[in-house]
């Protein structure tokens, strides 16, 4: 049974990670295109907008238990069925929309993580009609710039002082599926931190980010 706590297994450690890369490896991801893709190009860049964050939360809380991956290949299925994530057509849905969304073959089949995604859109249009915005909300737990990169994925957190503050925060705000842990995946995922190891070659090109 699915429960709204974390999984055991860090999500912030990608599932196929090898404890210390090779140097010039790529810190996940290595020989699947679309996993690359995703390691080069998307995995500790900032995002910014309420709906781009509203899919991540919600793709980190539908991974809990399973692996990126596999995510990430329906990927195109979950914003088709989840009207591009739009939070006021999510927020619509009804008990039809979670038979439809149940009997759909080409995503995560949860009810409890359907219905939270519909809740969690609820709750982005509340917090938004109050004056707020995920945007501002997620980003203003943004961490301090640090020194240095990780060596090893033994050195990468599964979760932080920010992201339990982040996770209760949300859920003060009613969006459920978002514990401490998905929280911090979260972070790594919207570029609030950027985890990619020393050795990996994105991170010999890009800088850490720090707080705006």
């Amino acid at each position: 049974m699915t429960t709204e706590t974390d999984a055991s297994t860090p999500l912030a450690v990608p599932d196929d990670a090898p404890p210390a890369p090779r140097p010039g490896a790529r810190c996940f991801g290595d020989g699947d295109p679309l996993y690359e893709e995703y390691h080069d190009t998307e995995w500790g860049v900032p995002v910014h907008g309420d709906t781009a964050l509203l899919e991540r939360l919600v793709l980190e809380g539908f991974q809990s238990g399973l692996s990126w991956i596999t995510v990430l290949r329906k990927r195109p299925a979950f914003r088709e069925v989840f009207a591009g994530f739009d939070p006021a057509a999510v927020a619509a849905f009804d008990e039809t929309d979670v038979e439809r969304l149940l009997a759909d073959a080409r995503i995560i089949r949860n009810r409890q993580k359907i219905t939270a995604t519909i809740d969690n859109a609820r709750a982005l249009l509340a917090l938004q009609a109050d004056g707020g915005s995920l945007d501002e909300l997620v980003w203003s737990f943004a961490p301090p710039a640090r020194s240095g990169r990780p060596a090893t994925w033994g050195d990468v957190p599964s979760t932080s002082p920010e992201s339990v503050a982040l996770s209760k925060a949300l859920k003060k705000h009613g969006f459920r599926f978002v514990g401490p842990t998905t929280a911090y995946a979260a972070m790594q995922a919207c570029g609030l931190v950027d985890d990619h190891l020393a050795t990996c070659p994105v991170a010999m090109s890009r800088p850490a980010p720090t707080r705006s």
